[in-house]
């Protein structure tokens, strides 16, 4: 198994003939094209992945996680050798990479769309890797069957895949890239195509296949869920370039800026304008004329800081509201959730989601907490998020 070292790995596509024009210079008068995303421009062209920087154990499971078109797949294929690295160095292992060739690198990848030969049977789709490699007949029969067994798909091994459903496709790719035990296992979105019960199952089976095989593993999601879920690690990327890099933990409890504190968790953090203060030697929120003060490891974070007082964005995660009383707002839209009842309120001119917990409830309170109710909320100090209102940089970052 290996380690994994990526120094400011950076991507450039370069511009076509015409691209290279436009980028040279507009004509007197005419309007600058709109970006259609928020990538940077270099004379060289468009830069997909900026310095990236990430140093990965043996046999950990990272979880490289963003919006659409932020570079994690370019990333991904960058480590495969499919996507030719623009600048700074790969190592697998010790070894420098950057000009070694997908098959020589020992690593496997699993694809979105499974990319499976459909003439051949699930047992021919998972040895084909080892018969190019001229592996031992009886050898080729023991991985199948023992990737089979970890995997479950043993009873279909006699099966083509148009006759298997989308997990249990997903799951013979899975197989074919792990009989060639390699020193890296790479996911691209693997479970994107696949229904809500069937990715909640395969995620299972892949926290399981995680426990089985002594592999590392990098795995590209959209889905924060997948990524809170799977990753010792989460990579967290928007356009290109690193946002955060933590636990899963670490990233809930402590974003880095505004974009993370955003993109993690479900439903998405509110954010509020408010002012930062200090009273009584203590740092407080106040908004909508109430004063929350701060925990003290938020004290002792914003203290070291020499934070200033401000008027900032507070993030609050709709799960740590409480209806006590505190600010006012009215039920727009009240979704019962069974053990849950999301409340989406407006307050203070904007919309406010909150996740309130129906276990100590009695129906009658639920059925209060419908559409034009008037209702009271506060929050606590301690799951108050802190942000600079111009660069969204969390103040106790």
């Amino acid at each position: 198994m290996a380690s994994l070292s990526l120094r400011n790995i950076t991507k450039i596509y370069p511009f076509n003939g015409d691209d290279a024009k436009k980028a040279k210079k507009k004509k007197k008068g005419e309007e600058p094209e709109k970006k259609k995303v928020n990538l940077k421009i270099t004379d060289k062209g468009v830069m997909a992945v900026q310095e990236f920087n990430l140093e990965i154990a043996d046999k950990e499971f990272i979880v490289l996680v963003g919006p659409s078109g932020c570079g994690k797949s370019t990333t991904l294929r960058m480590v495969a050798g499919l996507e030719e690295i623009s600048g700074g160095e790969l190592y697998i292992g010790d070894r420098l990479v950057n000009d070694v060739a997908p098959k020589d690198r020992d690593i496997a990848m699993v694809f979105q769309n499974y990319a499976l030969y459909p003439h051949m049977t699930v047992y021919d789709n998972i040895a084909f890797a080892l018969k190019l490699r001229h592996t031992p007949k009886d050898e080729i029969d023991r991985k199948v069957k023992e990737a089979a067994e970890i995997l479950d798909i043993t009873q279909y091994l006699g099966r083509k895949p148009k006759a298997l459903s989308g997990g249990q496709r997903q799951r013979v790719a899975i197989g074919r890239a792990i009989v060639r035990e390699p020193q890296v296992l790479l996911m691209d979105e693997p479970l994107s195509n696949l229904d809500a019960k069937l990715r909640n199952q395969m995620r299972a089976e892949i926290i399981k296949l995680r426990q089985k095989i002594n592999t590392t593993f990098i795995y590209v999601t959209h889905d924060q869920t997948e990524a809170m879920t799977l990753g010792d690690r989460i990579v967290i990327m928007k356009d290109g370039e690193v946002q955060q890099i933590g636990t899963p933990q670490q990233v809930f409890n402590h974003p880095y800026n505004m974009f993370v504190a955003e993109f993690i968790g479900s439903p998405k953090m509110n954010i509020f304008d408010a002012k930062l203060v200090k009273k009584d030697g203590k740092y407080a929120v106040e908004l909508g004329g109430m004063t929350v003060v701060l925990s003290d490891d938020k004290q002792a974070a914003l203290t070291k800081n020499n934070v200033a007082e401000q008027e900032i964005k507070l993030g609050v995660r709709p799960e740590h509201i409480v209806l006590e009383k505190g600010l006012g707002g009215k039920v727009d839209v009240s979704e019962l959730m069974g053990s849950s009842v999301h409340l989406h309120v407006s307050s203070m001119g904007r919309d406010v989601v909150m996740v309130v917990s129906t276990m100590n409830m009695t129906g009658a309170e639920v059925s209060a907490l419908n559409h034009g109710a008037d209702i009271q909320y506060n929050f606590p100090g301690h799951v108050c998020h802190v942000f600079n209102k111009e660069t969204g940089i969390n103040l106790e970052a």
